[in-house]
C-alpha cells in the first residue's frame, strides 16, 4: 500500500489525502471518500458499483413476446368461438320462457 504522508487529493490538491480508493487505486480527501459495504470508495467508483446493469434486449425475446401475444390472441379466439356455437346449439324455446313446463315432475 503507498504511503499517504504525502499524497494530496485527487480532486481536492490544497488538502492531504486520507484513503486510497481500492478500486481505483487513487488518493482523496476525507469529503471524497464514502463508505460502502465496509469500504472506503471514491465517489466516481460509488456510482459506477450502484448503477443498474445495462438491459440487453435480444432477437430472440422479442420473438417470443410475439409468439406469445400470437398464441393469446388465438387462444381467445378459440374460447370465444366455441362460446358462441354453445350458444347457437341451445334450442329457441329455452329464450322463449317455456322450458320449465317440459320438465317431468315439476310441480305447477
Amino acid at each position: 500500500m503507498k504511503d499517504l504522508s504525502g499524497q494530496r487529493c485527487l480532486n481536492h490538491p490544497e488538502r492531504e489525502a486520507v484513503a486510497i480508493c481500492p478500486e481505483c487505486k487513487r488518493s482523496f480527501c476525507r469529503e471524497c471518500v464514502i463508505e460502502h459495504e465496509d469500504r472506503v470508495l471514491c465517489a466516481s467508483c460509488i456510482r459506477i458499483r450502484l448503477q443498474p446493469p445495462e438491459k440487453k434486449h435480444f432477437i430472440l425475446s422479442r420473438l417470443f413476446s410475439v409468439a406469445e401475444c400470437c398464441l393469446g390472441f388465438l387462444l381467445l379466439w378459440i374460447l370465444f368461438y366455441a362460446l358462441g356455437q354453445m350458444l347457437i346449439s341451445i334450442p329457441s324455446y329455452f329464450h322463449e320462457g317455456t322450458v320449465w313446463k317440459d320438465i317431468p315432475g315439476l310441480i305447477r
